[in-house]
């Protein structure tokens, strides 16, 4: 089937199967941010926006994101600078290994979204579904709190 995604803003027609996820699709258009991990939603290192929330784009199909919005971490930078929250986990020094980092910070946009000033407990709790194996997780705190600063004054 021919399914029409809107990707950061650009559209893609693409044939996929019908059993085929928005993660493989992704990754064959060339978005190498969203990753493969756990295949189970579990772990988030696959998470994009779609319409502005937070989804694991492991367990969703493709077809099931026709002619919605789905933005990867490719999107959040504009015209070469980098997104406040990215700056904030390079400057918090969260990167670690990075193959988590793009689907912690996609999680980070949409809480930042939701509560642009949330407390240390309600980072975590919110974070609960993304899994770093680098076990760095103080270092991811300390960079949402400084997005959450960085978004709030510009």
């Amino acid at each position: 089937m021919i399914v029409e995604l809107r990707v950061n803003g650009r559209i893609h027609r693409v044939e996929v199967e019908p059993e085929e996820t928005l993660l493989e699709v992704l990754r064959r258009l060339g978005y190498k941010s969203v990753k493969y991990a756990c295949g189970t939603g579990e772990c988030g290192a696959c998470t994009v926006l779609l319409d502005g929330k937070s989804v694991k784009s492991c367990i969703l199909f493709a077809w099931q994101a026709e002619g919605r919005e789905i933005t990867t971490l490719e999107g959040l930078s504009r015209d070469g600078d980098l997104h406040p929250i990215q700056e904030a986990f390079i400057e918090a020094g969260a990167v670690q290994c990075g193959y988590c980092i793009p689907g912690f910070i996609m999680e980070v946009a949409y809480l930042l979204s939701v509560n642009p000033n949330p407390s240390e407990e309600e980072i975590k709790k919110f974070l609960e579904g993304n899994l770093c194996r680098c076990g760095g997780y103080q270092k991811i705190i300390e960079a949402v709190k400084l997005a959450a600063e960085k978004m709030r004054h510009g």
